[in-house]
């Protein structure tokens, strides 16, 4: 490559008049040289290759119907007008006829301590309980300090927003006035930008620990910086080569890194770490509130028939007695506790990433199991046998056509054996062996037809 001064001495020679042999001499250069570089700076006319005419005609209203995509206007070309251009042509010809919106200088924002803090979210893949699947990490930065706080969690609706963001603060021991957010319909109701709606409940949350939520302008990602950064940082740093237990083992760990790694490792532009830059801006920062009530979404269930309560594809164990009782399961970032009217019934660990995981607590139910089936005589065979011979044969025979070990019949055997005397009562039984007779209500007056005259007068009283 011939160098740029060399080229503008030899420019300046050449508009002296010199010739090429003693341009080349002064320069201790070759006229090949000479005449390349005097070559190269003659002004050209752009030419355009063969055929290129159309499609420089055709590109821009192509590029506007197709939103400039340049896969669909090479498509559109081929499809509509029969013309194959290769795709590097194509986008050096966009550019070259500057169909595209220049880029725009990005600015420089600064922040003052206590100004403001930078919330977002991003998903994440990585190795849970041996499985690997996308996890939404949500983070949360003090725009000064730049400490960094954040978890992860299987999905990120308004209820985990809020648990995450008291948290966050907690951690913090204070909060900023204003909290620039992305335009996400967890935060937002309706509209986007700083002219936003914001969702009431979110408001109301804001409203309790003092700051605002300000969406940025659509295509503006660039004003909440502080907090886009980090990502790949907690991706290439954080999450390369961990596996994590569960979703506890996972944002445990993730707030020692905050501490340990995030944090206290200085930053060039600081000039010092998050923690000392945090010393700093933590007198600016507005104090919480002196009490912060728990993060609780509250449902509405009927315990089911196995004594249950279903809570987001999950069951947790309510106590018997309220079977078919409509009760309220207030669900927190770790709990489930169960309220019937204002009294607490149950209380659970939450599960969380889970679908048909139940959660028992065995004093809510007791033991629907029979346990084993008796074996061997029972207790009413063993008071009958051994008596009498005919007797033993009785039961034998009545056990025979009996269910089970004929218990209810041999139980009320054993009632007429100590009801009525043993010599009516052992005629009888020895007359229904006789005959086969094993209806107990039989036998029974067999025997009353023997002591009639014992124990009940019936002559001349009547």
């Amino acid at each position: 490559m011939i160098p740029y001064e060399i080229r503008q001495a030899i420019l300046t020679l050449k508009q002296q008049g010199r010739p090429l042999r003693e341009i080349g001499r002064i320069l201790k250069v070759s006229r090949n040289t000479v005449r390349r570089v005097l070559r190269e700076s003659e002004p050209k006319a752009p030419s355009v290759p063969c055929g290129q005419e159309e499609v420089i005609a055709l590109l821009p209203e192509i590029y506007q119907r197709c939103k400039g995509n340049a896969v669909r206007i090479q498509e559109i070309l081929q499809d509509e007008h029969a013309t194959a251009v290769p795709y590097s042509t194509l986008t050096h010809l966009i550019r070259e006829q500057e169909l595209r919106e220049p880029k725009r200088r990005s600015g420089i924002y600064t922040f003052g301590p206590g100004a403001e803090m930078q919330h977002d979210t991003s998903p994440h893949r990585l190795e849970l309980g041996e499985k690997t699947l996308t996890a939404q990490c949500a983070s949360l930065i003090l725009a000064y300090s730049r400490l960094l706080f954040f978890q992860y969690y299987p999905a990120f609706t308004r209820f985990e927003a809020k648990a995450f963001l008291t948290e966050a603060l907690r951690v913090f021991d204070g909060s900023c006035p204003r909290c620039t957010i992305d335009n996400t319909s967890v935060i937002i109701a309706g509209g986007s930008g700083p002219d936003a709606l914001i969702a009431p409940q979110m408001e109301a949350f804001g409203e309790l620990f003092g700051l605002v939520f300000i969406p940025h302008a659509i295509g503006h990602s660039d004003r909440k910086g502080r907090i886009e950064r980090p990502f790949s940082y907690i991706e290439g740093n954080f999450l390369a080569g961990r596996t994590f237990r569960d979703w506890a083992d996972l944002n445990a760990r993730a707030r020692v890194w905050c501490e340990t790694v995030a944090n206290a490792k200085p930053k060039r532009r600081l000039g010092m770490s998050p923690q000392a830059a945090y010393v700093m801006e933590k007198p600016h920062l507005r104090p919480l509130p002196p009490y912060i009530p728990p993060v609780t979404q509250i449902h509405y269930r009927v315990v089911d028939t196995q004594g249950y309560v279903h809570l987001d594809t999950n069951r947790y164990s309510a106590p018997e007695r309220l079977l078919g009782k409509k009760v309220a399961v207030h669900k927190r970032p770790d709990q489930v506790l169960v309220f019937q009217g204002q009294r607490l019934v149950a209380e659970h660990a939450r599960l969380i990433g889970q679908r048909e995981g139940v959660q028992l607590n065995k004093a809510h139910h007791s033991d629907l199991s029979r346990g084993r089936t008796p074996k061997g005589p029972s207790p009413q065979e063993l008071a009958l046998q051994g008596r009498d011979p005919l007797l033993d044969r009785y039961v034998v025979e009545l056990k025979k056509r009996s269910p089970g070990r004929g218990v209810a019949k041999l139980r009320r055997l054993l009632e007429l054996k100590r009801s009525y005397p043993a010599e009516p009562f052992l005629a009888a039984v020895a007359q229904a062996l006789e005959y086969g007779l094993f209806d107990l209500a039989r036998l029974e007056r067999l025997i009353l037809e023997r002591v009639a005259g014992d124990f009940f007068n019936l002559g001349d009283d009547l």
